[in-house]
């Protein structure tokens, strides 16, 4: 089946007044539109994590091992819809990148997405799904419109930013301001939070590179480094690192379990048991409070060693977890 109008479309946000109080005129809202053409079938919201974009399946799609024909999400039975979170350079224009980093929070992009799907006529969603930062928005976008989600879908990731990612993010943004080389070696920290020592033992097991005259796990990590670098823009990686450090569904809005009582979907969380990031830990203390609140809930496991990044390998476990929804 060919994959309907994937290509880069557009809705104009105006008048926007983020959370900080902050006015912007108008910027454009991009995404990309998969499998049944919109309002024909059940619509399935993705969205992306740090470094990803609208592109969510087929050649270079990121997680094309999840969405796709006949895959666990299939292209055939749903619309997938994915936004591109403003100022993630996606569309090549560095006329729309933003100049200042802390412009959007987490529940900013929750509220831009809304306003698109709004604009789109979109009522109802069967599904929202998101890894890492992408998860969060999901949270935040269920907390903002409590009814519109069928199935929430937070995927290694959180409602909040905890001290331990705020930390990360720190660090991040340290090296993005001070480095010669910033996204090269912000990406290279990155990869060593998104893995786990045991990821790398696996991987790579001491192994040598004679031709390049160092270790592979070092040749591997310069590699990434190099491959963001010449994708992602350094206003992109600020601002979406921004936005990863303040996520939070309760922010100015009561108690954890005040906010989840009023959200109708049902919730699958899933993590993963070596995430060193957003950690499974975390995901079981908030699926206990949320047994205080709600019934409609699960919480899902992947048993990986590869860490946070185990959401965008562990393909089958995945679509195995999700079975039920799809």
């Amino acid at each position: 089946m060919k994959l309907h109008n994937s290509m880069l479309q557009k809705v104009q946000i105006t008048d926007f007044i983020t959370v900080n109080g902050q006015k912007v005129a108008q910027f454009p809202l991009f995404y990309e539109v998969f499998g049944k053409p919109l309002n024909t079938a059940p619509i399935v919201l993705v969205n992306h994590a740090l470094t990803g974009n609208s592109n969510v399946c087929g050649t270079n799609g990121w997680w094309n091992g999840l969405i796709g024909s006949g895959k666990s999400i299939d292209i055939n039975q749903y619309t997938i819809i994915a936004f591109n979170i403003p100022g993630n350079g996606y569309d090549g224009d560095e006329d729309n990148l933003i100049s200042d980093y802390q412009l959007f929070t987490a529940r900013d992009i929750a509220r831009i997405f809304a306003e698109g799907l709004e604009q789109l006529d979109i009522k109802t969603l069967y599904a929202a799904i998101g890894g890492s930062v992408g998860g969060g928005i999901a949270w935040e976008l269920a907390a903002l419109e409590p009814k519109l989600i069928k199935h929430l879908i937070p995927v290694a990731t959180d409602w909040k930013s905890t001290d331990w990612l705020k930390a990360n993010c720190l660090v991040q943004q340290q090296i993005l301001q001070n480095s010669k080389n910033p996204v090269y070696d912000a990406r290279l920290h990155a990869m060593l939070i998104y893995r786990s020592p045991e990821s790398f033992k696996q991987k790579f097991d001491r192994s040598f590179n004679d031709e390049q005259k160092m270790y592979n796990v070092e040749s591997w990590l310069l590699h990434h480094g190099e491959k963001l670098k010449e994708r992602f823009t350094l206003s992109a990686y600020k601002q979406l690192n921004y936005v990863l450090a303040n996520i939070d569904i309760t922010e100015g809005r009561g108690s954890f379990s005040d906010v989840v009582a009023t959200i109708a979907s049902d919730i699958h969380i899933i993590s993963v048991n070596s995430d060193g990031f957003f950690t499974a830990s975390e995901d079981m203390a908030t699926f206990e409070e949320l047994k205080k609140v709600k019934t409609n809930i699960a919480h899902h496991m992947i048993d990986s060693v590869h860490g946070h990044d185990a959401f965008l390998i562990e393909f089958d476990q995945l679509g195995e977890l999700l079975s039920d929804v799809f």
